[in-house]
């Protein structure tokens, strides 16, 4: 094996079937087939509906990532698949064709976390991470706030949402304003139309000293202030009610980050998850970090959001780091702690 492993990830925690190829920190390839139309009628993910559509579309998913690398199975060094946290049986679709693949060429398994990989993800675009780095990870299912001194090894949970993680809120939010599914982009495209100051929502847990996110509260506000107005016959604004709460959730995450930085003492921030792909929260993040000194590192949307290259870049860190792979009977683990990096 060359100091430049080369690795096959696979990513099927939710709706996207992801594969990605990266040698080293070097993206060869990120193949993505999204069952998101097939959940959009329900306003949410189906388990079942996803776990099938993983089913479905993993083969091809795999080929089209080896023909775009340039590489054929047989030149893979090792074998990376998110092993949690995520939906049980979406899960469970690729952790057991990342079992195939690995028994049968006679290669290496390793098992990933899945916040784990959205830190690792940065490095294919900006290099090796700083040690420590702070992660603020923002997406459909987390909202979490690490201390990452060493994304193969050591990361150290600081705060999550103690209810709805952030892109959850964007979802349901944006079904109470009758716009699409999954909501983030939405909402951003809404929010760009309308004045963020126009109306207050509520900031939950913003003053409590902790690195925690409470997010249903919000969620519920903007569903009773819509609800006020559809109720005295007064038409909603739509743009200025996405503007206000999508202000509401981006103030909270980013003052929150930066006092992870400043409390621990950590110059680089990194956001990552699907929700990071905001333009709110990119703007506000870069503003904030400079005004208090902090380096930021955000990936480029289509690597923030679910996708095969970051467990491949998590799994390329691991085979660098000469950790030993995980077992044929690797477990899916829908509820994996982040401290478990490798399973």
């Amino acid at each position: 094996m060359t100091d430049q492993p080369l690795v096959l990830g696979i990513e099927t925690s939710c709706d996207e079937t992801g594969v990605g190829v990266v040698r080293g920190h070097t993206l060869l390839a990120d193949a993505i087939a999204s069952s998101v139309d097939e959940h959009a009628r329900f306003g949410g993910v189906v388990p079942e509906v996803a776990s099938r559509a993983h089913l479905e579309a993993m083969t091809p998913t795999v080929d089209r990532a080896l023909s775009e690398a340039g590489v054929t199975l047989a030149d893979v060094d090792a074998i990376a698949v998110t092993a949690g946290p995520g939906l049980a049986g979406a899960l469970l679709v690729g952790v057991a064709a990342a079992k195939a693949y690995a028994l049968g060429l006679g290669k290496p398994l390793y098992g990933v976390n899945h916040l784990a990989a959205h830190v690792a993800v940065d490095q294919l675009e900006h290099g090796p991470l700083p040690k420590p780095c702070v992660a603020l990870l923002v997406s459909g299912g987390h909202s979490s706030l690490l201390l990452v001194p060493d994304v193969a090894s050591d990361v150290r949970p600081l705060g999550a949402t103690v209810d709805d993680a952030a892109g959850e809120a964007f979802d349901k939010v944006a079904r109470v304003l009758d716009l699409g599914f999954p909501g983030g982009p939405y909402i951003d495209r809404a929010a760009r139309e309308g004045d963020r100051a126009s109306i207050s929502f509520p900031r939950g847990k913003y003053e409590d000293g902790t690195y925690d996110f409470s997010f249903s509260g919000l969620k519920t506000a903007v569903a009773r202030w819509v609800e006020s107005r559809e109720r005295a016959g007064e038409p909603v604004p739509v743009a200025d009610v996405a503007a206000a709460f999508q202000e509401a959730v981006v103030d909270v995450l980013t003052k929150k980050a930066i006092a992870a930085c400043r409390d621990n003492g950590v110059s680089h921030l990194l956001v990552g998850g699907g929700v990071a792909a905001n333009s709110r929260l990119r703007a506000l993040a870069q503003e904030r970090c400079e005004a208090a000194g902090i380096q930021l590192r955000v990936p480029r949307p289509k690597l923030c959001t679910d996708n095969g290259a970051m467990v491949a870049a998590l799994g390329a860190e691991l085979v660098g780091a000469g950790l030993k792979p995980s077992a044929l009977d690797l477990p899916a683990d829908s509820s994996l702690p982040i401290t478990d990096v490798l399973v």
